[in-house]
């Protein structure tokens, strides 16, 4: 069974930094892309940044020169480094890759930037 899990999320004051870790298990496929997505309450899921194997980035425009994505490692896993955190950060962060033609989805962990 493929698994994305996602790890990192906590609470941070405005202006600091989180790490977050998105490793797969289960599966002999070689991960092409991963995303980072992030749902904040009562809002609707958005792409926060996508990468490949190449170190190819693509950002929201709320997040760029702030976010970091990794390029997709050979174990299928990507890191996605947050500094200068704002409140409007604050939401469920998931990870997200296509996996021999299935859409897979980690169960997401939660980021909280207090002001």
């Amino acid at each position: 069974q493929v698994q994305l899990v996602e790890s990192g999320g906590g609470l941070v004051q405005a202006g600091g930094s989180l790490r977050l870790s998105c490793v797969t298990s289960g599966t002999t496929f070689t991960i092409g892309v991963m995303r980072w997505y992030r749902q904040a309450p009562g809002k609707q899921r958005e792409l926060v940044a996508t990468s490949n194997r190449y170190g190819t980035t693509n950002y929201a425009d709320s997040v760029k020169g702030r976010f970091t994505i990794s390029p997709v490692t050979g174990k299928n896993t990507v890191y996605l480094q947050m500094n200068n955190l704002k409140a409007e950060d604050t939401a469920v962060y998931y990870c997200n890759a296509f996996i021999g033609g299935s859409d897979c989805w980690g169960q997401g962990t939660q980021v909280t930037v207090s002001s």
